[in-house]
This record gives structure tokens, C-alpha cells and sequence, in this order.
């Protein structure tokens, strides 16, 4: 089975997670994509870059989420999401480029 790289995982962790809260109206719902989306790119940058690069993108994506909210209301809500999703997926890239 071809394995997904964890930039994109996390990229649609965070794009998908914030459109289901939105279509469904049923932010929890949101939540559970966002999180299951963190658990597999978490295992990815596990497998990849070891325990302490894990730790350090999952607690970007936690940053990231977090950081889309004051964002938002500055540039839109899918500007802030895309925003931040990129900068994940560029960030998970970098880090585990090349391991």
C-alpha cells in the first residue's frame, strides 16, 4: 500500500477538519477529522523523524489550529485555513525531508 506523505496528512487535517464543522454545522464532528488526521501524521513523523521531530510538528498543528481562529478574523476563514495548512505541510516537509 503506498504510504501519504504526512505533509499532506496534516494539510488535510486541517482543510478537512474545518470544512466538515462548517458543512455539517457539528464543530465536534470537525474535531474528530482534525484529530485523526494529527494521530496519522503523528505516526508518520514518528516513523520518519523520531520522537522529538513527532513532537515538534504535532505541536505545530496543534499551533496551527489554534492559530487559525485570530487569523480568520483578520483574512477570511478559508484564508486563514489554507494559510496554516500550508505552513504545516511546508514545515512537516522540511522536517522530514530526505528521511
Amino acid at each position: 500500500m503506498p504510504r501519504i506523505p504526512s505533509p499532506a496528512i496534516a494539510a488535510a487535517g486541517l482543510v478537512g477538519g474545518y470544512a466538515v464543522a462548517r458543512w455539517t454545522k457539528k464543530r465536534p464532528l470537525g474535531g474528530v477529522v482534525l484529530a485523526g488526521a494529527g494521530v496519522v501524521a503523528g505516526r508518520e513523523w514518528q516513523q520518519v523523524g523520531g520522537g522529538k521531530v513527532a513532537a515538534g510538528l504535532g505541536a505545530a498543528y496543534v499551533a496551527a489550529f489554534a492559530g487559525s481562529h485570530p487569523l480568520a478574523k483578520k483574512i477570511g476563514a478559508w484564508p486563514a485555513v489554507f494559510s496554516v495548512a500550508g505552513g504545516v505541510a511546508a514545515l512537516s516537509w522540511a522536517a522530514t525531508r530526505g528521511k
